[in-house]
């Protein structure tokens, strides 16, 4: 029998009605293609493992304690792995301990589990504007209201946090929490100064406001800095998320939490109800791999490849894009953060840039309110150095001709170029 609508429509419960298929998924089928040139998924270059080495140390766990990593765990994870993932913590000067942690299928399972501890329908959750495209999955299947604060190249405004504060207050609400990425973040790419940092805390403590400090990259700092974390600072008030997504390989799907005591019990009995407990397996990989391996040194080898292709990007931006195209300068991890002048959609033209043999992933994607048509993500850490340069030229082709279409149809009343991050350090414009 064949359905032109949902026959199981009006038997979901409220909050999948609103639910939607990430455009980054989406992207996938068409951005596996080897003849596009694909800047859309945020994966790590797993090519700069040694697969040797990651063979022999999963063989060694399954040699040694097979039985063990066959069976079934406990819902907080394993106490060896949280206090190795205590070290990595403080290796970025991240204060914890193990007792704090409670480990999850990556950091996006993470970011559920937060968001089902702490949201009801219609509560109010700040995030940075633009945010990661999964933080928004998790809380819209929660029904939370999600508020963006603008950013610039030092990250999110404190000022448009503290206007957004005295709104809800005016409103006789107050935030859930506060969702950021302070380190190099997704999709934007900048990073939150010491400065914004401080005055955070101290908006928090003044707001009873929890924080969600979302760190997966500020190990890959090209420059090997680290930042005051949010936990350091407010510790009482903030709820951490880690994973070896990006620093080890993403297919071991191995996060972490780190929360005050009782949140910390009720996101165990989450998880517990969720899926009963993390695979030991993989668990036991990552500890294998954090005893046995120098992974700091792995980092350094992850960040000098990032570091590398960060600048063939941005080499290739200063050369291709047509004016009024701007974007953000990263100084870590993945991203490139792309603004095209009014009069281009970019979820409209990525059908053309994919018959371009180029893909990206629009701007709309990182924001719950529908905006970004004018901005687009582009990753540099998956492709191959030499294509990145040939994927950016592709890029640079179609919004040149996009803009003379714009030029033609409006003639000198074409609408102005509009920048992000205008006049700040943290961005350059063709």
């Amino acid at each position: 029998m064949r359905f032109d609508t949902d026959p199981y429509l009006t038997r979901y419960a409220d909050r999948v009605q609103g639910m939607r298929a990430s455009e980054i998924r989406a992207l996938f089928a068409v951005a596996s293609r080897p003849e596009v040139v694909s800047f859309a998924g945020g994966m790590p270059d797993t090519s700069a493992l040694d697969l040797e080495v990651m063979e022999e140390v999963v063989a060694s766990v399954i040699r040694d304690d097979g039985a063990t990593a066959l069976q079934y765990g406990g819902g907080q994870g394993r106490e060896p792995l949280r206090e190795l993932l205590v070290e990595v913590m403080h290796h970025e000067g991240v204060p914890g301990n193990a007792d704090e942690l409670v480990i999850t299928v990556g950091g996006q399972q993470a970011l559920e589990l937060i968001a089902k501890c702490f949201v009801d329908p219609g509560d109010v959750v700040l995030a940075e504007g633009p945010t990661y495209v999964g933080g928004i999955g998790a809380l819209s299947s929660h029904q939370a209201e999600v508020r963006h604060i603008a950013m610039d190249a030092d990250g999110m405004r404190i000022d448009a946090l503290e206007d957004e504060l005295a709104r809800l207050a005016s409103e006789g609400r107050q935030a859930t929490y506060l969702y950021t990425i302070p380190n190099h973040q997704n999709p934007a790419g900048v990073s939150m100064s010491v400065e914004r940092r401080h005055r955070l805390a101290e908006l928090a403590e003044a707001h009873d406001l929890l924080v969600v400090e979302d760190n997966p990259y500020g190990l890959l700092d090209f420059a090997g800095q680290t930042y005051p974390s949010l936990r350091e600072l407010i510790p009482d008030r903030v709820i951490y998320v880690g994973t070896v997504s990006k620093t080890i390989a993403p297919g071991l799907r191995t996060g972490w939490i780190a929360a005050p005591a009782p949140i910390r019990d009720k996101l165990v009995l989450l998880r517990e109800a969720a899926d009963l407990c993390a695979s030991n397996l993989t668990q036991m990989i990552v500890e294998r791999w954090l005893t046995s391996q120098p992974w700091r040194e792995q980092i350094k080898r992850f960040t000098e490849v990032y570091h590398e292709k960060a600048d063939v990007m941005l080499g290739a931006l200063d050369e291709q894009m047509p004016a009024g195209v701007t974007w953000t300068v990263p100084a870590g991890a993945f991203y490139v953060w792309l603004t095209v002048p009014a009069g281009i959609d970019t979820s409209d033209l990525l059908a053309k840039a994919v018959n371009h043999r180029v893909a990206y992933v629009p701007g709309r994607g990182f924001y719950a309110d529908g905006t970004g048509g004018s901005q687009a993500r582009l990753c540099f850490s998956y492709p191959e150095v030499a294509r990145i340069s040939e994927g950016v030229v592709r890029l640079g082709e179609l919004l040149h001709e996009e803009l003379e279409l714009v030029q033609a149809v409006f003639g000198d009343t074409a609408p102005q170029a509009r920048t992000r991050h205008e006049g700040s350090s943290g961005s350059r414009g063709g």
